[in-house]
Parts: C-alpha cells; structure tokens; sequence
C-alpha cells in the first residue's frame, strides 16, 4: 500500500528525518594512506551536528575509536559521539586483553565487533586479479595464507569455544551498556553467535551487515524474534563495486573483487527485505567514510530519501535510524 503521503512529499523532508538521526556506522580514520577517508571525525561530527543530528558512532579497523569519540565530545559541542572495538588481526583478534582495554579507555566503547576484514570469512574470500580473474588472496600469496588467515578471526559453529572467545564474552555480558556486533563472519557463525550470548546473558546484539547477507530472510526473522537488531547500510546498494577499505599495507593484498562484476542486492532487493522482516528490527546507517563516497551525513540524506521513494513511510524511517540505534547505544527516546 502506498502510503498517503507518499505523492505530497516537500523537497525539505529527507533534511527534516535526518534531526535527531544517528548513523551508527562512520569510518573517519585515521586510515591507511593508500584509501584516504572523506572526513576526519571532527569534520564528521561539525557536519552531523549542524544538520541537527543527535550522535555518530565511528568504526577504527585499526585502533580504538571510542579515543576517537572522546576526543570529538571534549572539543565538538552539540553532537554526543561513540565509537567500537573491532576485534581485528592487528590487535591479535580474539585477544582478551585488547577487549579489556577498550572498554575501559577514556569514556569506554559501545560496541565489541568480532571484526571486519580479516575474520575468517572475509580474509579468505577478499582476492586479486590474475589474468583477469579473481583469484583469492589466500590462494594467490602463499605468505597470506601462512601467515593472515591462521590469525584471522573465526568463530567454532559447534562443539567447545576457546577460552580467549569464552572471557570476551564474559566482559561483554558484564558491560550491558556495550552490544555484541556480529562483524564479517558468516552466517553459520552469526547463528552461533546468537546461541553464545543468550548462554553467556548478553543484553544487546547487532547483526552486521555483511554477515546480515549471508542469511535467509526466514533466518534474519528467527533472529529478529530473539530479540536481535539486524544492520543495513547504503554501501550494501549504492556503492556495490566501489574501491573498498585497504586493511592490508602490503599493496598485493589489496582487494580488487570490486573491479570484477558480481551479484549484489539492488536498491528494491535490499527495501524488500527490510520490509519483509520489518523495519522494527533494523538499524539503518551508512558505512560511510571512503573518499569515493560522499560525506557520512549526505550518506544519510540519501538514505532517507531513498527509503521515502521505496514508500517507508517517516514513521519507520525514524524508527530505523533515530529510535533503534539510540535504544541500541542506551540512549533515551527523544
């Protein structure tokens, strides 16, 4: 059904959702120079504030961003910012000791990741091209596969867990202001993830929105009825072949999958299944931050008017990217 309003629309709405929006997933650097960002974080949060949004959050994939939110509260006035932990190879990934660290830096982190670009999953998959075909890296280098993906990020889909993996989670479940999220893992380890933190008493979880994809719309709705918030991000569609983030210095492990066409969720694919599982259970933000793309804020400019052209009405829009990332972040309801 089309909603009433959808034909009488002014110009100006998309900048009227975006007061008191948060996007809840920035890369604001400091990054490798290799792929320059877009905004540093102070350029972040001016922009953000000055469109009236209520916080960011930003993502490091190599080092601590909740320093990086710190910062930006003691000098950017009128924005309350935040930022995660991600689990990632160059701190050792399930390390115990890096996750303690974080949550108890300056004013602590928001979110634990299981990390982004070198799980697992994602580490054996990321490739390069030879003779102009993808041939991944683990298969192409010897070096990566000896030494990157033995350090990468996995998650056991049964059977005992590690005793590293068992006291993350244990600090996670005794921070029940800090959320699990997912990161790049796959979808077996996303359902596994599922089972440890309910065994474990962990409050808040978000499924990332990589390892959203790799699940079933019946799967996602499974989780959603657990209790679980699922991400969607304006990179998942807008920019599906676009350079990606560089997480490796070494220049041959950059990932070129993005220079060779391959199947990726379109703009009506991806407005689907959010409205099949029900937009209830999302958190909208973009992922933001690669110079390629635009600033995070426009990001959530064309975001919003997106989904009014998919017919979400303001109502759910705001509840995606205002009410659920606020009640993820323990914020209060505005």
């Amino acid at each position: 059904m089309i909603h009433e309003n959808f034909y009488d629309r002014s110009m100006d709405l998309p900048s009227e959702l975006l007061v008191g929006a948060i996007d809840s997933h920035v890369h604001a650097g400091p990054v490798l120079r290799s792929n320059p960002g877009h905004q540093d974080p102070f350029e972040v949060a001016v922009e953000a504030r000055d469109a009236g949004m209520r916080s960011i959050v930003y993502y490091d994939v190599f080092g601590w961003a909740s320093g990086t939110a710190w910062m930006v509260n003691r000098h950017v006035p009128g924005i309350r910012t935040f930022g995660g932990y991600l689990m990632n190879s160059c701190h050792g990934g399930l390390n115990p000791r890096s996750v303690r660290t974080a949550l108890y830096m300056e004013q602590g982190c928001c979110f634990i990741s299981f990390g982004s670009h070198c799980t697992e999953f994602s580490a054996s998959r990321e490739s390069t091209i030879i003779d102009g075909e993808l041939v991944p890296l683990k298969d192409a280098f010897p070096k990566f596969a000896a030494e990157e993906i033995p350090r990468s990020v996995r998650i056991p889909v049964d059977g005992p867990i590690s005793d590293d993996l068992a006291e993350i989670l244990e600090m996670i479940a005794a921070h029940p202001d800090v959320y699990l999220n997912t990161g790049h893992v796959s979808g077996p380890e996303v359902l596994r993830l599922l089972d440890l933190a309910e065994e474990f008493g962990i409050q808040k979880v978000l499924i990332a929105h990589p390892a959203r994809q790799q699940l079933s719309v019946e799967q996602q709705k499974d989780a959603a009825r657990r209790g679980v918030f699922l991400e969607g991000c304006l990179v998942d569609w807008l920019y599906p072949h676009a350079p990606r983030t560089h997480y490796y210095v070494e220049k041959e492990y950059m990932d070129r999958s993005g220079d060779m066409p391959r199947k990726r969720p379109t703009a009506s694919q991806w407005m689907a299944d959010i409205r099949e599982v029900g937009p209830e259970h999302f958190v909208l933000a973009t992922d933001y931050g690669i110079r390629a793309a635009s600033t995070p804020v426009q990001g959530m400019r064309t975001l919003i008017t997106t989904l009014l052209d998919y017919e979400f009405t303001p109502e759910e829009i705001r509840t995606m990217t205002a009410h659920n990332p606020a009640r993820l972040l323990g914020l209060e309801p505005e």
